[in-house]
C-alpha cells in the first residue's frame, strides 16, 4: 500500500500537542503489563524494557501493544501512548488498521470456500474471472494465495499513486483496482518465482465473489468473523476508524509526529489491506486461522505447504517461509504461523502456535518496512522474537 514517504506529500495537520521526537521518548509512559500471564517477574521486566527502548528510539513508534495469549490467559504489555493528545496508553480493544494481515483474512475466505467445494486451489483466473486480461488467465488460486502469480502490483502503478497523492481519501471502486495494471503483462511465469503483490488478494476476493454471488464483505462476516467470534472487526470503504482507535503516526524526526490515522481511504486497499480490527480480535483470528479450528485437515495441509525463504512484508521474526496466505516464522525458540502488515501509521504482527492454543499480536503505531526505516524494522523483529520466545516458553 502507499508508503510513508508518499503519505508525507500531504499534510493533514499536526497534532495540537507539539513534541519533538527526542522529547517524546522522554515523556512517554513506561511499559506496563496486565493480565494473567505465567511469566516470571524477571521475564516480564525484560519484555517491558524491550518495549520501552523501542518507543524511546528517535524514529520509534509513539506507542506499542503486545498481547500474549495462552489458552484462557492473556497478558497485555504496552509502552508509550495510543493517542499523543490524550496520552492514554494503547488498549486491547482499540481499533487499528491491520494492513496486510488482511491478506490472511482473504485467505481464510478462499480456503473455507475450498472446504465447501465452491472453489479449488487449481481454479484459474481464466475460469473464474474471464473478464480479466487473457495473459493472466493461467494463474491459479493457489499461486495467488502464495504470491507466485506474477500479477503486477496495482498499488505501484503510477496512476494509482497519482490519485492517492492528489486525494488520499479518494474512494476507489475496490472491485476495479486491478484495472490499474490490466495492460501490463505478468512479471514472470506463474509459479516460477515469489513476489509479494497486493493484486493477488484482490483477485482472491473477486474469485470468492464470483463463485458465491455475494459481496466479499458479507463472506467475511459469514465465514470468518462469525465462526471466530470477531465482534470488532470490519472492512470499511472510507477513511474513518471506529471509536476508540489506536492513533497511527508518521514519525520523521526532527518534525513532530503527525497523526495520519484517518488520512487514507481503505477502499484503495480492500482485500489486500483494508481491514480494521483490535488486538483482542486479531489474536482470536490468528489462533483460528493458523491453528486447526477453521479449516479441514486436507485444506490445512495445503495451506501449510511452505516455500522456504519467502517472507511477509515486512518480514516477521526469525526465518520466514510462505504458505497460502500465511507465513511460517522459525524463531530460536520454535515455530509460529502468522502474517505481518504495514501501512501509513501502523505495523502489525499476528502469530500463533501450530496448535492454535497460543498467540502473539504485536502492534506499533507507525509504519516500518525493509524500505522504510530498516533499522527500526531490525530492532522490531528482535523484540518480536523475544516475545515469541516468551509465548513458546514451557510448552
Amino acid at each position: 500500500m502507499p508508503t510513508r514517504a508518499r503519505v508525507r506529500r500531504f499534510r493533514v495537520g499536526l497534532s495540537a500537542t507539539v513534541l519533538t521526537a527526542a522529547a517524546l521518548g522522554a515523556l512517554l509512559p513506561s511499559a506496563q503489563a496486565a493480565g494473567g500471564g505465567d511469566g516470571s517477574d524477571a521475564g516480564d521486566r525484560h519484555l517491558q524494557r524491550q518495549l520501552d527502548r523501542l518507543v524511546a528510539q528517535e524514529d520509534g513508534p509513539p506507542g506499542v501493544i503486545a498481547v500474549l495469549t495462552r489458552g484462557n490467559r492473556t497478558r497485555v504489555y504496552t509502552a508509550g501512548v495510543g493517542d499523543i493528545d490524550t496520552r492514554r496508553p494503547p488498549r486491547l480493544d482499540d481499533h487499528m488498521r491491520i494492513a496486510s494481515v488482511a491478506k490472511a483474512f482473504s485467505g481464510a475466505v478462499a480456503l473455507r470456500l475450498v472446504d465447501k467445494g465452491l472453489l479449488s486451489l487449481d481454479d484459474t483466473i481464466g475460469t473464474r474471472l474471464p473478464a480479466q486480461p487473457a495473459a493472466w488467465h493461467p494463474v491459479t488460486l493457489r499461486q495467488l494465495l502464495q504470491h507466485t502469480s506474477g500479477l503486477p502490483d496495482f498499488s505501484g502503478s503510477p496512476e494509482f499513486q497519482r490519485i492517492v497523492q492528489a486525494d488520499p481519501r479518494h474512494v476507489f471502486d475496490s472491485r476495479r483496482l486491478l484495472d490499474f495494471v490490466a495492460n501490463e503483462p505478468l512479471l514472470f511465469r506463474p509459479g516460477a518465482l515469489y513476489e509479494y503483490s497486493n493484486s493477488d488478494n484482490i483477485a482472491v476476493a473477486l474469485m470468492a465473489e464470483a463463485v458465491t454471488g455475494r459481496r466479499y464483505e458479507d463472506l467475511l462476516k459469514e465465514l470468518v468473523y462469525g465462526p471466530l467470534g470477531l465482534r470488532r472487526t470490519s472492512l470499511p470503504s472510507g477513511y474513518l476508524l471506529p471509536r476508540p482507535f489506536l492513533h497511527g503516526y508518521d514519525v520523521t524526526p526532527p518534525e513532530a509526529p503527525e497523526d495520519i490515522s484517518e488520512a487514507i481511504s481503505a477502499s484503495g486497499a480492500w482485500a489486500s489491506g483494508g481491514i480494521v480490527s483490535t488486538p483482542r480480535d486479531l489474536g482470536a483470528f490468528i489462533r483460528g486461522y493458523g491453528g486447526p479450528a477453521l479449516l479441514s485437515p486436507e485444506t490445512r495441509e495445503e495451506q501449510l505447504t511452505f516455500r522456504p525463504g519467502d517472507s511477509s512484508e515486512p518480514a516477521g521474526p526469525g526465518t520466514n517461509a510462505a504458505g497460502l496466505a500465511i507465513f511460517q516464522y522459525t524463531t530460536r525458540c520454535g515455530v509460529l504461523y502468522g502474517h505481518t502488515g504495514n501501512t501509513p501509521g501502523y505495523t502489525q504482527l499476528a502469530a500463533t502456535t501450530p496448535d492454535g492454543r497460543r498467540s502473539l499480536t504485536f502492534s506499533i503505531n507507525t509504519q516500518t518496512s525493509k524500505s522504510i526505516k530498516p533499522a527500526l524494522l531490525a530492532r522490531l523483529r528482535t523484540v518480536q522474537e523475544d516475545f515469541a520466545c516468551a509465548l513458546l516458553k514451557d510448552r
